[in-house]
């Protein structure tokens, strides 16, 4: 049984469906539901912590980015993640980074003459 293109329940829930999808960033668009048929593991995966390391170029590749990430040195907002295959949503690619005791967070603030002597300590 399916419910008619007009009714109500079927259209709040299409719009949740399609909010739900855009904010995790699987789909890049809320127009329509055809976006949400269209739905790949490949683009599910995309949205994993390692995979988005590498999009923001905090590592080379994704077995490297999934090394960072399996020792802590990864965090997501005040979050330290240790599960490679933790999903990042649209709302929180801002905050990844790297952990403050990393040492590659150290080396990148030498590097960008970012390091703060405070951070020594």
């Amino acid at each position: 049984m399916t419910l008619k293109a007009d009714d109500p329940f079927r259209i709040a829930m299409t719009e949740q469906l399609i909010d739900k999808l855009y904010g995790m960033g699987i789909i890049t668009t809320k127009k329509s539901l055809q976006k949400a048929e269209e739905i790949t593991a490949s683009s599910v995966c995309r949205r994993r912590l390692p995979v988005t390391m590498v999009r923001m170029k905090m590592a080379e590749n994704v077995r490297a980015a999934v090394t960072f990430v399996e020792q802590g040195q990864v965090r997501v907002g005040p979050n330290v993640v240790t599960d490679p295959a933790f999903l990042v949503t649209r709302s929180m690619e801002d905050f990844v980074t790297w952990v403050d005791s990393s040492k590659v967070r150290r080396t990148v603030h030498r590097y960008n003459d970012k390091l703060d002597d405070f951070d020594l300590l």
